[in-house]
């Protein structure tokens, strides 16, 4: 299934798996669950999956923004193209496409006599008119007009300034092909239409319902994916089954249910007694759980967490208060004492992993994860000197945002952060441990706004396989993850800030991958040393996997493509979920 994107503190090394059961770091390979037996009776086709949140922000895939809701929303729309196990772009809904010799007409041919779930044929009417939905200002996407910003005019159907791209940027010159012309030449155009923003929604079911759809999906409207919705009980569960009319292997599966645990403790105990296929693993249980070689899997995956901070808010407009804070973290400590090394201390923006990866980058003062308390007191006495502070008590009251889910680990590392700022700064930083969907909200809420959310903590998974997705897409100018207002405050390094972005601007165009991933690399430097992100730590997975899972392949983003679910059943293995066909 597709990566959504942000990421509840300190739930992905637990949890990763319920996304894409089995992931390595550079994909291939099926999953570990070898064995001898044979498909299991229909009834026991059901893979019991449970999500660590209190429900699905959205069903809407121009709407979703958060890893959560996209594993909901990747098992029943789908997009002209998609990412393979190897993360490489194929065709989806797409037959086959092309690009002309001016590098900006994209034109796509559909697979023949596709369908959505409820029999009603899918044209390249529905395409354009949902990539135009996503873009449409009464719609209020929050990813839309970014993942989408290079289709030609997009600016302006954001702003209103145009009523629609269909018939100038899109377009559908019959009913199987599509045609969108981007504003300029961009390497990663198709990346970017790999995202959710991009999926198909049936017009007729929007003219319908409007975009409070969510009631007509057990229909089998809606969607082209694999499956459809049966039935969705809020905050409990969501129960899919396949879509007859589905265009690709159809799925053994005869039903794929989410459960929602936001306590993963809790999880681990249904797991434990068979109610559910799969589990993440409590700390305080891993030790135990290695000892079960037939189920555990652990692999370091793309995604980091990282804490951010809004420069529109004192005292973080200062790049010296914002250093002191980064270097009065000892990121190893939280690693090896806090997750028992379970997580890998990083500097990094980018992820190991990921194409473009800068193995010679370093933190704000050198390449230690270690910090440096006497350089971060230093600086930070700088710092209250610059803003005019004689002492640390006329500090304003700092509070750093999080959502840890009840997780202890997460909890045990923000009391940890907690205290070596209080350590090394003597400044006390409320937690303030918050849902995971309002968290979401707050850090889009905190764009272009000096009363939003100071400090926060979150994760992020790639969404495709190019460091555009780690940089231009969090730090331009007017990016949809850009609640840090890098580039956009009047600070006193503002400029050199706006200058960044215009490298990363440029790296975007830039057709020599070498001269551009090395653009990026710079950039991320810049980014680092501003403490545009703070990075904590790479994330891993720590996964329990029933042995009778069969037909998972790994990769490294976490992603099950949709025809894959041809090739996932439950085989005979009594090492099971308890879990029937309802």
């Amino acid at each position: 299934m597709r990566p959504g994107k942000k990421l509840t503190l300190g739930i992905l090394p637990a949890f990763l798996c319920l996304l894409a059961m089995l992931l390595v770091a550079c994909g291939g390979g099926t999953s570990g669950t070898t064995t001898n037996s044979q498909k299991a009776t229909d009834s026991k086709q059901v893979l019991v999956v449970p999500l660590p949140v209190t429900d699905v922000k959205t069903w809407d895939p121009a709407l979703s923004a958060d890893l959560y809701s996209t594993q909901a929303i990747d098992a029943v729309f789908t997009g002209l193209v998609q990412l393979d196990d190897n993360l490489n772009i194929h065709p989806q809904l797409a037959q086959s496409y092309s690009v002309g010799s001016d590098g900006v007409t994209w034109t796509f041919h559909l697979k023949p006599n596709l369908k959505f779930g409820d029999g009603t044929p899918l044209t390249s009417q529905d395409v354009v008119f949902s990539i135009d939905r996503a873009l449409d200002p009464a719609l209020g996407s929050p990813v839309g007009p970014y993942y989408l910003a290079l289709i030609k005019d997009s600016d302006k159907r954001a702003s209103k300034k145009i009523p629609t791209l269909i018939g100038d940027s899109l377009m559908a010159p019959d009913a199987n092909t599509v045609v969108i012309v981007t504003n300029k030449k961009a390497q990663y155009f198709l990346d970017a239409l790999t995202y959710n923003t991009s999926y198909v929604v049936e017009k007729s079911m929007i003219q319908k319902y409007g975009n409070n759809f969510v009631s007509a999906l057990n229909t089998g409207m809606g969607g082209a994916g694999p499956f459809t919705v049966k039935s969705y009980q809020h905050g409990k569960v969501i129960n899919l089954v396949p879509n007859p009319y589905y265009y690709g292997p159809k799925p053994q599966l005869k039903e794929l249910r989410f459960v929602f645990y936001s306590n993963p403790s809790t999880a681990y105990r249904a797991y434990q007694a068979g109610q559910i296929s799969q589990t993440g693993i409590p700390t305080t249980d891993l030790a135990s759980a290695k000892q079960l070689t037939n189920e555990y899997h652990a692999y370091p995956v793309l995604a980091n967490s990282y804490m951010a901070m809004n420069y529109l808010t004192k005292p973080f407009d200062n790049i010296k208060i914002r250093q002191a804070f980064a270097l009065a973290l000892n990121k190893d400590v939280i690693a090896h004492n806090i997750y028992k090394d379970t997580v890998i201390a990083t500097n990094h923006i980018v992820p190991k992993g990921m194409p473009g990866y800068d193995p010679n980058l370093t933190g704000p003062m050198g390449s230690t994860t270690a910090g440096n308390t006497t350089e971060a007191k230093t600086l930070f006495q700088q710092g209250l000197q610059e803003e005019g502070y004689s002492s640390v008590s006329q500090l304003p009251p700092i509070t750093l945002t999080t959502s840890t889910g009840g997780n202890v680990d997460a909890r045990n590392e923000n009391a940890a952060e907690q205290s070596m700022w209080q350590n090394t700064l003597g400044v006390h930083v409320t937690i303030n441990d918050e849902d995971f969907n309002k968290l979401t909200s707050d850090t889009t809420a905190a764009i272009n706004n000096p009363k939003g959310i100071q400090m926060w903590e979150i994760g992020w998974i790639a969404d495709y396989p190019d460091p555009q997705d780690w940089t231009t897409l969090q730090f331009d100018n007017g990016a949809g993850q850009n609640g840090m207002n890098y580039g956009q405050n009047k600070s006193s390094d503002a400029a050199q800030q706006v200058a960044v972005q215009k490298e990363l601007e440029a790296a975007d165009v830039n057709p020599n991958q070498t001269q551009r991933f090395q653009q990026y690399n710079d950039a991320e430097q810049k980014l680092v040393n501003d403490v545009a992100w703070l990075p904590v730590y790479q994330q891993e997975v720590q996964a329990l996997i029933k042995p009778c899972v069969t037909g998972v392949v790994n990769n490294a983003q976490s992603l099950t493509p949709p025809d894959d679910w041809g090739n996932i059943y439950i085989n005979t293995n009594s090492n099971c979920s308890n879990a029937t066909v309802q």
